[in-house]
């Protein structure tokens, strides 16, 4: 993965298993790790090299500090400024949407690298966005997780679009509508969080899901996940041929004769990526 200078995160790789985790920790705790254009540049910056570096096999998120992410930087977003070191972040198709939030969420959905919220503290209007973007979400129970935007004459607007897909709706338009905030035991049990464990606990159960993710085969992963954030916005009658579609481009590749036969001959197959 290439060298970046950042300035609002930390990138550092990690073993998990037979292969790396990228830990990305956004590093402003003097403002609890408040996102700006910046930091969204610069995740956007990295996403897109752990999604071309075959050694990384998942992404890890958190805060530094005691918060995961206090929501949206408004001094950065009313004022524009954003003085980051790196350039825009352009698209593939060369559009230039550096800074932009939205552009961020859906890269985080079609990320082909899982990504893990490992939410170690408070994660508030635009940080709760980037967990419910995320693959996984393991959050220690000291941590709240809300959309406190109303209170300043503000809307999650964007932050809606990722809840949605995971929040019931009455619940969601209550903790949108009234500014409510959810226990991370209340964010498990409405399925917005994988698991919530004791803050002791928390780089245990993230490693452990590391591990088990590093462990799967990585074209599968990669064609699974791109299968699903395509099929969110189709019909039924519209996903299905497009996933079967999928699954027989899947079963032509070596990982998959590999799983077949390793499977058949009971042993653990190795994974090539191809």
């Amino acid at each position: 993965m290439s060298d970046r200078n950042f300035r609002t995160l930390i990138a550092a790789r990690k073993a998990a298993g037979p292969a790396e985790v990228l830990l990305l920790t956004l590093n402003r705790p003097e403002r609890r790790n408040a996102i700006g254009p910046e930091m969204i540049n610069e995740l956007r910056y990295a996403l897109d090299d752990a999604a071309n570096d075959a050694a990384i096999r998942a992404i890890v998120i958190t805060g530094a500090g005691k918060a995961f992410c206090a929501g949206g930087d408004f001094a950065q977003m009313t004022s524009g400024a954003d003085d980051g070191a790196l350039p825009p972040f352009k698209s593939a198709a060369g559009v230039e949407d550096g800074g932009d939030y939205a552009a961020l969420l859906e890269a985080m959905s079609r990320t082909p690298k899982p990504i893990v919220a490992k939410v170690n503290g408070h994660a508030m209007g635009g940080g709760l966005g980037l967990v419910a973007a995320s693959t996984f979400a393991i959050a220690s129970t000291s941590a709240q997780l809300g959309t406190p935007e109303v209170d300043v004459g503000l809307f999650p607007m964007m932050i809606m679009a990722v809840l949605d897909r995971l929040v019931p709706r009455r619940k969601l338009t209550a903790m949108m509508v009234l500014g409510e905030r959810l226990s991370a035991e209340e964010a498990a049990t409405l399925g917005l969080l994988n698991q919530a464990v004791a803050p002791e606990q928390l780089e245990a159960a993230v490693d452990a899901l590391c591990e088990k993710l590093a462990g799967k085969a990585p074209l599968a992963v990669r064609h699974g996940l791109a299968a699903l954030a395509d099929q969110d916005a189709r019909t039924l009658a519209d996903a299905l041929p497009m996933l079967r579609d999928r699954l027989g481009a899947l079963l032509g590749t070596d990982d998959a004769r590999e799983g077949l036969m390793a499977f058949l001959e009971k042993r653990t197959p190795k994974w090539s990526g191809r």
